[in-house]
């Protein structure tokens, strides 16, 4: 019999019925386990779901033996999360606990069931998906030491946050026991952050790179492969080129530096997106696009970011700072764009450390209580001022022109009006940064009065410009000249002569210069910058991409 849980996790261990259950059985095959038997260990790539015909599934985390159980299943009860659809190592242990039978099924088997049994699709969907949202509220299987002083500590609890892996944070300026643990592994605490992965490996300040590998991230990624489609960037645009490609049955890689959702995925809340009327943080929307992508068997590859395209032959082949070669019969350009910086001296040693370019929880919680200056004017701006005026003391908005009205959307303008927690200074702009090891003042000044105020704020947010990233393209595509990609009609005959346009026929809507290779959402020259539109690009792109394909 399976452990109580509370009346609302019912879909979380739903209990198949005797018609469902001889369904999965056409679909894999018997096998019996001793008590003892381990049956999936924490680490191991996850691949197969194990049904419970008879007796009884334990699942545990192995590297926190002082925890309880996290649940038993019993007959007509099924193992597994969402890390059965993406490819990723097993977050915990399963272990028979009694002589039991099982129904094995392989996760590619899976996904067929997914995409073909509407009804077993439903079941297994909201199950996976409660469960992993269950897990990162649970400590994990990794330990997170560093120090809220440290700008690779935010970085990496956002990585982990955002890509969603259960953790724990130790803060070595709060909690005392932390030496000790420090100790235990041999670390010096100016080598913090230190990532305790699965209480075996120690990563003293790990790029995310590393993290993703030693987390078994990209497992699923065989590099001796040539996928039909390569989606470089898995913002809104790169998940729904993901989604539609994937669900018409071309072989999807797309490739991620950091977490889904890109800059969206920071948004604490959108709700001018179709369909979402009390609105959807960009953290949601994303999970939910990546959830939808893995379903159709698109594989997303972290922390796996390009460093160069290679066009001179087919197919095309994509280098990541990792050093492996990924290669693909054509292109979905996604990368979108990164916050311009400021021109100030020694920015970039406040830069995770006072200075930030998201409004995430994580951010919301350094600066809790505490005034904060915020650099923008877009929709971005408004929804990081509406979002943390809810946890900090005060939030000032500086715009370098007259206001808010030809930049932002007028539901976010009426909110920060209406807010006595914010204060928009207008013809503002920051002069310079003070402190010694992280951020202490602002000093900004009134552009028409020539007034220049001190501010002991210790926490500025810039979200304003926008740099696409670009540079790794090496060439093989035309570019205007704030390096945007441009496509289709705003391609001039000069443009396509001079990279050689191969074929007779025009570039397609959303196509590049080079065949095959397209650009959609903030990445592309003359794109709206809205969430729909990038979905909507994403998803029309794959329609061409159809036709270039078949050429």
């Amino acid at each position: 019999m399976a452990d109580p849980t509370p009346p609302d996790q019912a879909t979380m261990f739903p209990v198949l019925d005797a018609a469902q259950l001889e369904r999965l059985e056409t679909y894999g095959h018997r096998r019996s386990a001793k008590p003892g038997d381990i049956l999936f260990d924490q680490g191991d790539a996850l691949t197969s779901v194990y049904v419970v015909v008879s007796g009884s599934l334990k699942i545990v985390n192995p590297s926190r033996p002082d925890l309880p159980t996290i649940v038993t299943h019993g007959p007509g009860q099924f193992s597994g999360e969402i890390n059965m659809l993406s490819g990723r190592n097993s977050l915990a242990r399963g272990i028979a606990t009694e002589p039991s039978e099982f129904i094995e099924i392989d996760s590619d088997t899976l996904r067929h069931i997914i995409q073909t049994d509407p009804s077993l699709s439903d079941t297994f969907l909201r199950a996976f998906i409660l469960r992993r949202i269950a897990l990162v509220g649970t400590p994990g299987d990794v330990i997170l030491i560093g120090s809220s002083h440290s700008a690779d500590t935010l970085r990496l609890r956002e990585f982990l946050s955002r890509n969603g892996h259960p953790h724990t944070y130790l803060d070595v300026d709060r909690d005392p026991d932390v030496q000790s643990i420090l100790d235990n592994f041999h670390v010096g605490i100016d080598e913090i952050p230190v990532l305790v992965c699965r209480a075996t490996r120690v990563l003293r300040n790990p790029t995310n790179a590393y993290t993703a590998e030693c987390l078994g991230f990209n497992a699923a990624v065989d590099e001796k492969a040539i996928v039909d489609v390569i989606v470089v960037g898995a913002g809104p645009s790169g998940l729904a080129a993901a989604v539609y490609a994937a669900s018409e049955g071309l072989n999807v890689l797309v490739l991620e530096s950091s977490a889904p959702g890109g800059q969206a995925g920071t948004s604490s809340r959108i709700e001018n997106y179709l369909g979402f009327p009390m609105g959807v943080s960009g953290e949601e929307l994303a999970n939910r696009a990546l959830v939808q992508a893995q379903k159709f068997g698109a594989n997303i590859a972290i922390a796996l970011t390009a460093k160069k395209l290679v066009c001179a032959s087919e197919p095309f082949a994509i280098e990541t700072e990792g050093g492996s070669v990924v290669r693909g019969r054509s292109l979905v350009l996604a990368m979108g764009v990164a916050y311009r910086s400021l021109t100030l001296p020694d920015i970039k040693k406040f830069e995770g450390n006072g200075i930030y370019y998201a409004a995430t929880r994580l951010e919301s919680q350094v600066c809790n209580g505490e005034e904060i200056a915020i650099v923008g004017g877009g929709n971005s701006a408004g929804q990081a001022a509406v979002f943390l005026a809810t946890a900090c003391r005060h939030v000032w908005l500086l715009v370098r022109g007259p206001g808010l009205s030809e930049t932002m959307s007028r539901y976010l303008i009426q909110r920060i009006e209406e807010n006595p927690n914010i204060t928009l200074l207008p013809y503002t702009e920051v002069e310079a940064l003070e402190g010694d090891t992280c951020l202490q003042r602002i000093q900004w000044r009134d552009s028409k009065t020539g007034q220049v105020q001190t501010h002991p704020i210790s926490h500025l947010f810039l979200m304003t410009g926008a740099i696409p990233n670009t540079a790794w393209l090496n060439g093989c595509v035309a570019l205007d000249e704030k390096q945007f990609v441009k496509t289709g009609a705003d391609l001039q005959p000069g443009e396509l002569s001079a990279f050689h346009w191969p074929l007779r026929r025009p570039p397609f809507l959303l196509e590049t210069t080079l065949p095959r290779v397209f650009a959609v959402g903030d990445v592309r020259a003359g794109s709206v910058k809205r969430v729909a539109s990038a979905v909507g690009e994403g998803s029309i792109a794959v329609q061409f991409l159809h036709r270039a394909l078949a050429e």
